[in-house]
């Protein structure tokens, strides 16, 4: 797994590609802890390059909604195949996560979400 990380001016965009399993959650969790130590709490994730996803990587994302909601910043998931989307389905995550389809709507969802 290659997880590449770009900075915006109020939110961080990582695309990890390929499969987000036990074994590569822990560069996911690594890489997550960074940017929070950087003061950053508002992460885009970009799954258009994710071909798998197993419960250790949602198992990540879910460990982290507290500590983002409590930075006043959260999660915005984007570019879902079918196959990941249904897996964030099965347990309910559209409800407590944001997930968009357009790529303009990243941006929209962190406009006035500012960093601490």
């Amino acid at each position: 797994m290659n997880i590449t990380l770009t900075d915006h001016s109020n939110f961080t965009s990582l695309c990890p590609m390929g499969e987000l399993d036990a074994n590569s959650s822990m560069l996911l969790d690594e890489k997550i802890e960074e940017i929070l130590h950087r003061g950053m709490y508002n992460l885009h994730i970009d799954c258009s390059k994710l071909t798998y996803i197993s419960s250790a990587g949602l198992g990540v994302f879910i460990s982290y909604l507290e500590t983002l909601k409590t930075g006043n910043g959260k999660f915005v998931f984007s570019g879902m195949s079918d196959g990941i989307y249904k897996v964030f389905d099965l347990l309910g995550l559209p409800r407590i996560m944001t997930i968009v389809t357009k790529a303009e709507d990243v941006v929209k969802e962190f406009q006035g979400n500012g960093t601490l």
